[in-house]
């Protein structure tokens, strides 16, 4: 019986990251340089251990992204750039998504809506042929899907279990064809899945995903799930989120036992100019080789969150990065990036390979 394509999890050997760099013409441009040191913070630590694909907006943007990298040391020699036009940055959910066969690579590319069709996202959805189309991932085949979906709205263990929300895969914003046995039926077709795990509960002041599991609760390793928590019976995040956290515990593994669960905090509330919470959460972390991303919010509770996840993740450096400018924007450190499993090809746009990963 020939194998399965398969999603492998997050935690598996790289090839590299993908950023979508920031420029004036998205919604960053009112903070633009503070967001751009952001993502510098970000290229320095993913250069230290993998490779690294920016996508610029054009070629002048190319040389301002190049500007920056240069003045602040990163390692170049890790870095490959791609241009292709975009709306905005949250890469996480329209860029590919690489299942695996037999170790042979494939893309998947999904429909993006914009997050049902919240904002413009014309050029997002075009991002991944365009950027197949140059040449960036090789010879690797592409496979465009007739479904809406976005990457951080699901999370894999590589084993056959994924988690998600109902709120966010079934909202009638996205695809209203299909009821929830019809959407799980083509996620375990096209991710090797034996089983969905639905949390009904869950959510995130400022969100505006309609619940990405990855502000949420992540798998660590196949017994081990991360998860957002709330202590305070006065904050308004209390009551859904010990809801969410009863529907994890109820939760087991393929093997029949209940999961480890790490809870990590959530920061003191962090507000817009207009007064609106944002979602601030460790949970967006990104797990990269030889380390863990962590989001930090000049909090007392990001040591808190480094020392939990580093119960999960002990043979990896867990490295803060601040992302109070991300959140700005209702998103943060995992929603900017996107992972590449080891054996994809990355390439400049001009076709030079770099399919060699060891440095």
């Amino acid at each position: 019986m020939p194998a399965k394509q398969f999603l492998p999890a997050e935690w598996t050997r790289q090839a590299g990251i993908i950023l979508v760099w920031p420029h004036e013409r998205t919604d960053w441009t009112e903070t633009l340089d503070s967001v751009e040191r952001t993502y510098v913070q970000i290229a320095r630590e993913i250069t230290s251990r993998e490779r690294l694909l920016i996508v610029c907006y054009d070629e002048c943007h190319r040389a301002r992204i190049h500007s920056w990298l240069y003045r602040d040391d990163i390692n170049l020699a890790a870095v490959r750039f791609a241009t292709a036009p975009f709306n905005d940055t949250w890469i996480r959910d329209y860029g590919p998504l690489t299942v695996l066969r037999e170790d042979t690579p494939k893309l998947l590319d999904f429909c993006f809506n914009a997050w049902g069709e919240r904002y413009c996202a014309e050029l997002d959805d075009t991002v991944t042929r365009a950027l197949h189309n140059q040449g960036v991932f090789g010879e690797i085949a592409l496979e465009r899907l007739p479904l809406v979906l976005e990457g951080g709205s699901i999370d894999v263990d590589g084993a056959g279990s994924m988690l998600t929300t109902r709120g966010c895969l079934l909202a009638p914003t996205r695809n209203p064809h299909l009821n929830q046995s019809a959407i799980e039926s083509r996620l375990m077709a096209y991710f090797g899945l034996e089983r969905v795990l639905w949390l009904e509960h869950g959510c995130l002041a400022g969100d505006d995903t309609d619940g990405h599991i990855d502000m949420l609760a992540r798998f660590c390793d196949q017994r081990t799930i991360a998860y957002t928590a709330c202590d305070n019976p006065a904050d308004e995040h209390y009551t859904p989120l010990k809801a969410m956290e009863a529907e994890l515990q109820s939760f087991h593994t393929l093997e029949g036992k209940p999961y480890r669960l790490i809870s990590l905090p959530l920061p003191a509330p962090i507000y817009n100019a207009e007064g609106q919470r944002l979602p601030a959460s460790y949970s967006n972390f990104l797990i990269i080789n030889q380390a863990v991303l962590l989001p930090a919010y000049d909090d007392p509770a990001d040591a808190v969150a480094n020392q939990r996840l580093q119960q999960a993740f002990p043979a990896r450096e867990i490295v803060g990065i601040d992302c109070t400018a991300l959140i700005h924007q209702y998103g943060s450190l995992h929603c900017v990036t996107l992972h590449l499993p080891y054996g994809v090809a990355i390439n400049d746009a001009s076709g030079i390979s770099t399919t060699r990963q060891q440095r």
